[in-house]
């Protein structure tokens, strides 16, 4: 038994995470792993403890897009760690560096289906960049400083590391890792000067922003390459605060409902410069916007995995380097030219965004497009907007503007209940910031518990709930495939408003545009956690689509 007050595993785990830079875990606390949750007692570590284990990565998942660093996890075995892999799920599939931390059974009861016993090397093989169960006390350093680095190299991702809670507890001496080094992102100069080159000579060129590991200056330096080269520029799925979408040269984003004159443009470039991006599903149109394997444009990709270079699509020209920080080492070999003003090719491709950007009225009282058209006039720059999945995010996507890098924080993988974990995990990293979570009705009851959260640890962010009573994705699909026959897409929900007050925050109901703006300054002002319920029209699907008449 660990005598209290002894090192143990557990405390020199922490003291490894401390030395790697980690100020914040989030948890659900398990037998499994005591002696973790002794160590974080008086570490300088935050623990916040969520209410389920999705909600937990999903919380990890957030902070590691917001801070370019690992959001760490600690959960228990067996049914705490299914629950936590829909996290590791968006983590993977959005490139974001995480540690998720598993109790597992004591290593002299591996192998016999002792209770919650789970083999999680098999388990999150195919969701991770690398699965591992720390066997002895003495390795935890080590580890512990190799998940750091591969959640932060090459293409980010998640790591995972299971903990025998025998070995946890063991008397433990180890030194811990210093910090982590990772190697240089940058790129080749003579790639620098070819791709440069490349830019230069196009006739019709369109650039592509997305994947992970962005910065602020990487989406400076996007902007003045834009302007030094006339270049147009789009966004990737969910990747729409890469550049300041006021820029001349921002023509929109490539995902789902894409402004079809885009995705004409996207057709007909001669070069298409994919900076970051995987250039998946979404962000080709199903793969119909480029041809695979060989693209009828002229590709350049760039991406810090060289093992995503040619992986669906074959280049012609690869860079293996981060790519935002190709963009900077592009921006500073044109630094001293100057600006271009914007051909026909940029402002016509601009144009086209802005008539995109032009409300279509949608049925009912309180319209989805006049919600994202308010938001776009009174929050400021550097607000930032999460959002799972779902019909209301359409709205979003099309007809809000971003601002500032750092300002979207979505799923690329397409996961309901993100939002709410995510704008928790974004109050609490920047209070000063105003956190504002766009969810449906679905899509919120999937991670609601977590609303405790923020309102226990006072991460005052505001929730706008779309409620239609159903499952609006799937009823638009039935509707397209299997018309006038709904099945299994009505949601009987709560009064969204008095579960807010419940917790004692602020909850509120809108079911005209001008109650919702009356809501939203309430909202706002209160110095509490917010939820407001957007009752909206059912047979508003979308922002282009309307929910058929049912034969009575």
């Amino acid at each position: 038994m660990t005598v209290q007050g002894s090192k143990h595993g557990g405390k020199v785990l922490v003291d490894a995470l401390e030395r790697q830079g980690i100020k914040r875990v989030f948890s659900v606390p398990g037998e499994s792993f005591l002696a973790a949750l002794d160590g974080l007692y008086d570490a300088g570590i935050e623990n916040i403890v969520t209410r389920q284990e999705g909600g937990a990565t999903m919380m990890a998942d957030a902070h590691g897009k917001l801070t370019g660093e690992p959001g760490v996890a600690f959960v228990t075995r067996g049914p705490g760690a299914t629950n936590a892999s829909s996290g590791v799920h968006v983590a993977f599939q959005d490139s974001t560096p995480m540690i998720l931390f598993i109790g597992q059974v004591a290593s002299d009861q591996r192998d016999r289906e002792a209770f919650q016993e789970v083999d999680y090397r098999a388990m999150f093989g195919p969701l991770a960049k690398w699965v591992a169960e720390i066997d002895r006390v003495d390795r935890i350093p080590e580890y512990v400083a190799r998940a750091y680095r591969t959640a932060m190299s090459g293409r980010p991702g998640p790591v995972v590391l299971a903990l025998p809670e025998d070995m946890l507890s063991s008397p433990c001496d180890a030194t811990v890792a210093p910090a982590a080094t990772l190697p240089s992102a940058k790129a080749h100069d003579d790639d620098v000067d070819q791709v440069l080159s490349l830019m230069q000579a196009a006739q019709n060129p369109l650039v592509l922003l997305g994947g992970g590991r962005w910065t602020t200056e990487a989406a400076q330096a996007v902007g003045t390459l834009a302007e030094k080269l006339d270049l147009p520029v789009a966004a990737t799925f969910r990747c729409q605060d890469y550049l300041d979408n006021r820029h001349a040269n921002y023509v929109g984003d490539v995902g789902i409902g894409i402004n079809p004159q885009l995705a004409e443009r996207v057709r007909n470039a001669d070069y298409i410069f994919c900076l970051g991006a995987r250039l998946g599903e979404m962000t080709t149109s199903g793969y119909t916007l480029l041809s695979a394997p060989t693209p009828m444009q002229k590709l350049v990709h760039v991406h810090a995995d060289a093992n995503e270079l040619g992986r669906v699509y074959h280049p012609t020209h690869a860079v293996a380097a981060d790519a935002g920080v190709f963009a900077a080492q592009l921006a500073a070999r044109v630094a001293d030219q100057p600006a271009i003003a914007p051909s026909a090719r940029v402002t016509e491709a601009r144009a086209d965004y802005e008539a995109w950007q032009q409300p279509v009225e949608t049925p009912g009282a309180l319209k989805m497009e006049n919600v994202i058209h308010h938001l776009n006039e009174v929050l400021p720059d550097d607000a930032i907007l999460t959002n799972g999945a779902g019909n209301y995010a359409a709205w979003l996507h099309r007809y809000y503007r971003y601002r500032d890098f750092g300002t979207q924080l979505a799923p690329t993988c397409g996961s309901m209940g993100y939002g709410l974990p995510a704008a928790v995990a974004a109050k609490l990293e920047r209070p000063e910031q105003e956190v504002i979570c766009l969810a449906g009705d679905g899509c919120f009851q999937m991670t609601m518990q977590e609303f405790g959260v923020a309102c226990e640890q006072g991460a005052n962010l505001i929730v706008l709930i779309s409620n239609n009573g159903m499952y609006g994705t799937i009823r638009l699909h039935q509707q397209k495939k299997f018309p006038k026959r709904p099945s299994g897409t009505t949601v009987f929900n709560p009064n969204f408003a008095q579960l807010a007050q419940s917790y004692g925050a602020f909850g509120a109901a809108a079911e005209t545009d001008a109650e919702f703006r009356d809501a939203l300054a309430q909202a706002r002002a209160a110095n509490s956690p917010a939820i407001i319920e957007l009752r909206i029209d059912p047979k508003a699907l979308g922002p282009m689509a309307q929910l058929e008449e049912l034969d009575s």
